[in-house]
Formats: structure tokens, C-alpha cells, sequence
């Protein structure tokens, strides 16, 4: 199912590394890029019980539709028994977040490093 590919035209890279899958969001996540994103991130969070790491880091441009689709992920990996793991140090979307309030919701982290170690850990138990 995950394939590591280059950027594609899209906005969205999926990959799994060390057993966790790694969506990373690039450009503008408008509703456009929500769109564009849709279909692969579905994709890749239809798997049970699976740990999931949605890297913003490279976004540019975040508003409420990409809300919608940060909401869609979290859902549909809690629903199948996962977890989600966000990464994001950008402090515009870490205000719309807050100001969302769903900065508590996320609890977003400021590296994939701290991200993929938190993971680790977890499925260590």
C-alpha cells in the first residue's frame, strides 16, 4: 500500500519508516491541497492499529479546511485502534489550532525526531 515516492504533483507524501506510517503535507493545505490530499491520506490511514505520524513542517499555508482534514485523519486512525502523532512548530498553525481549540486534541510536537521517538516508545509499551 505505501510506496515512497518523490513530491508528487499533489501536496502530500506518505511513507513508513521503522513501523510508522509518515504522511508529510506540503504547500498550501487549502481547499484545494485538502482535496488534492483527500484520497492518499485516506489511504493511508485505513490501516488497524497502525501508528501514524502527520509531519506540517513543510506547509506554507494552513487554514480551516486543512483543520477539517487534520480532524479526518485523527478520526479515522483512533477509529481503526491507532494513534496519531502530530508534528508542527509553525506558530501560525499552532494558533489557529489554539484559537480551534484543539491544540489540546493534537498535542503537537516540534520534530519528526521527538515524533518517530514518542511512537517508538509506545509500541514498546
Amino acid at each position: 500500500m505505501l510506496e515512497d515516492n518523490a513530491w508528487p504533483v499533489g501536496h502530500i507524501r506518505v511513507r513508513e519508516t521503522h513501523g510508522i506510517i509518515v504522511i508529510e503535507l506540503h504547500g498550501e493545505i487549502d481547499i484545494a491541497g485538502t482535496l488534492d490530499a483527500l484520497p492518499s491520506l485516506d489511504a493511508a490511514t485505513s490501516d488497524e492499529g497502525r501508528t501514524v505520524l502527520l509531519d506540517l513542517g513543510p506547509v506554507t499555508f494552513f487554514d480551516v479546511y486543512s483543520l477539517r482534514l487534520l480532524c479526518r485523519a485523527q478520526d479515522r486512525v483512533v477509529a481503526r485502534g491507532g494513534r496519531l502523532l502530530v508534528v508542527c512548530a509553525q506558530r501560525n498553525i499552532l494558533k489557529l489550532l489554539r484559537v480551534a481549540g484543539l491544540l489540546d486534541r493534537f498535542d503537537p510536537l516540534p520534530t519528526v525526531t521527538e515524533a518517530m521517538e514518542r511512537g517508538a516508545r509506545e509500541a514498546a509499551g
